[in-house]
């Protein structure tokens, strides 16, 4: 009985110990379930809505701390202000958000002060997305509406962050108002889908559109912005909704100053349409200096080639007689070296069988000899070839048979090739090598539904570059065969006026970009796969 006794008592010391020991052990508390609430606007002063608004400062109320995150892209204010408003505090956490108007506010003007979703709250970072603040300087608060979406003239996204600038036609407003001024009302589609509003309007009639503002300042630059603009007045009120294509135009053509990038090179920008550019040296040249000019590969630059002159300066006229424009530069030489011949082929290693082979040059070619070419097949059997000088772009094609599984041994030997300023190649040694046809995949496209021809059918890959491209008067099938293994897009450009390329727009001319539509799905390709595909285009 003693025993038993002896026994409970360590028994319950032992209980005792524990339990004290557990309330004296530090906790891991789970926290509850994550906040996903955003913040609740409370109150604010003065209060929303407010009519015969005549105050510089605004006050809004939360019902728990928040913070500003990228606010100087997300705030919209409509009508634009001239000063953008100072809003406090921007540093840290705050129950409240101060607005400071720096503007003298237009009479009898509803005026919308939109958030975007900078309004974060302090832990979680919840946006309370697209808060708008409205007011009014007169009686009456605008109630109207328009909606609509933008699209990317070209690309298969549109950008984010696109300004929608809704101008009223009134006795001031013309073509040029856009370069010149900000427009009546704005929004933008900032990070979300390219969907927008625009709201608090007044009856009247407008003109719309999309602006890429990459300035910030609410007006259109032809240089740096894209631009979507109906050709159609906007009546409101209306419940239509509203398609913007946004595009990019071809500058104003105009000429940068030229410079010598090497002794025997100088290079001419310019922008805009460089197709009826002159270049004429008004400084006497000697007799033994030989000139020649070359458009440099996917810039807009002319490469002014000359052998090399002791001249300290020459003196240039540009002339563009498409738009009667002419410009006078004086280059000054400088100290450098001379550009010398280089050639770059367009394959090493493995090669395609819709491939063709060429090689480039960075000075301009004059002179080629094809008996100083080989082909040899990995047998070193001599392969039958067909050898072109191609002087506008500047580049050797070399065409020949190209089988499958088979090895090649291309040579040129020095003096095949030769240059402006009388230099010749050094031997140049490329190996090429080819897979098995089943190594890759075949694919038919049909073309159907809403189309008119001509078009240009466009092989894509996954990151849009360009692969392979196919034109067509009339309808057929588009073979794409001999494809590498992976996933590829579809992308066709109505050819409207027949010149073989995509055409941007213009908006003073009032000309939209030339249509394209996107294959919506992404084609897989397999190895030795044939595979029938079918583009039922529907817009």
């Amino acid at each position: 009985m003693r025993e038993l006794k002896r026994l409970l008592g360590s028994l319950f010391l032992c209980c005792v110990v524990l339990g004290l020991w557990q309330c004296a052990r530090r906790g891991n508390p789970s926290g509850g379930p994550k906040d996903l609430d955003p913040p609740v606007l409370l109150r604010s002063e003065p209060d929303n809505f407010t009519l015969n608004f005549s105050a510089n400062k605004i006050r809004l109320y939360f019902d728990e701390y928040i913070k500003l995150e990228d606010v100087q892209n997300q705030l919209i204010v409509s009508p634009p202000l001239k000063y953008i408003p100072e809003i406090k505090p921007l540093g840290g956490a705050s129950k409240f958000i101060e607005i400071t108007l720096k503007d003298t506010l237009q009479e009898n003007t509803t005026y919308t002060i939109n958030f975007g979703q900078s309004i974060v709250d302090h832990n979680e970072g919840n946006p309370n997305s697209f808060l708008t603040y409205v007011f009014s300087t007169g009686e009456v608060i605008d109630s109207l509406t328009l909606t609509g979406a933008i699209k990317d003239a070209f690309n298969r996204t549109a950008d984010q962050f696109v300004s929608v600038m809704l101008y009223e036609i009134d006795s001031i407003y013309n073509d040029s108002t856009i370069y010149k001024y900000p427009p009546n009302y704005l929004t933008n589609t900032l990070d979300s889908l390219p969907l927008f509003q625009l709201r608090n309007l007044k009856a009247g009639r407008y003109k719309l559109f999309g602006v890429k503002d990459e300035g910030k300042n609410n007006v259109f630059d032809q240089r740096a912005d894209k631009i979507a603009f109906l050709r159609d007045t906007i009546t409101l009120p209306s419940d239509s909704v509203y398609l913007l294509t946004l595009f990019r135009e071809v500058p104003e053509y105009s000429a940068s100053v030229p410079s010598y990038v090497a002794k025997n090179r100088i290079i001419f920008g310019y922008q805009g349409d460089g197709s009826n550019i002159r270049i004429t040296p008004l400084t006497q040249l000697p007799d033994s200096v030989r000139t020649t000019i070359k458009k440099e590969r996917e810039k807009d630059t002319l490469n002014y080639w000359l052998t090399p002159t002791d001249i300290d300066s020459i003196v240039f006229t540009i002339t563009n007689d498409a738009f009667k424009v002419i410009d006078t530069f004086t280059v000054k030489t400088r100290k450098l070296p001379l550009d010398s011949l280089s050639l770059r082929p367009s394959h090493t290693g493995k090669i395609n069988f819709e491939d063709r082979f060429r090689i480039a040059a960075n000075t301009p070619l004059t002179r080629l000899d094809s008996t100083k070419i080989s082909i040899l097949d990995q047998d070193s059997i001599p392969v039958a070839f067909k050898s072109t000088l191609d002087t506008l772009i500047n580049e050797v094609a070399i065409d020949f048979e190209i089988l499958d599984n088979q090895r090649y041994d291309v040579a040129l030997l020095p003096g095949a090739i030769e240059d402006f300023f009388e230099q010749q190649n050094d031997t140049l040694a490329v190996r090429l090598s080819t897979g098995s046809f089943a190594d890759y995949g075949n694919m038919s496209l049909n073309v159907s539904g809403d189309v008119s021809y001509p078009i240009i059918v466009q092989l894509l890959t996954e990151r849009e570059e360009l692969q392979r491209e196919e034109r067509a008067a009339q309808p057929r099938t588009f073979e794409f065969n001999n494809l590498d293994p992976g996933n590829y897009r579809v992308r066709v450009i109505f050819d409207e006026n027949d010149n073989g390329k995509w055409d941007t727009g213009s908006y003073l001319k009032k000309i939209q970009p030339e249509r394209i539509s996107y294959y919506p799905d992404l084609i897989e390709m397999r190895a030795n796969w044939e595979k029938i595909e079918t583009f039922i285009i529907t817009n």
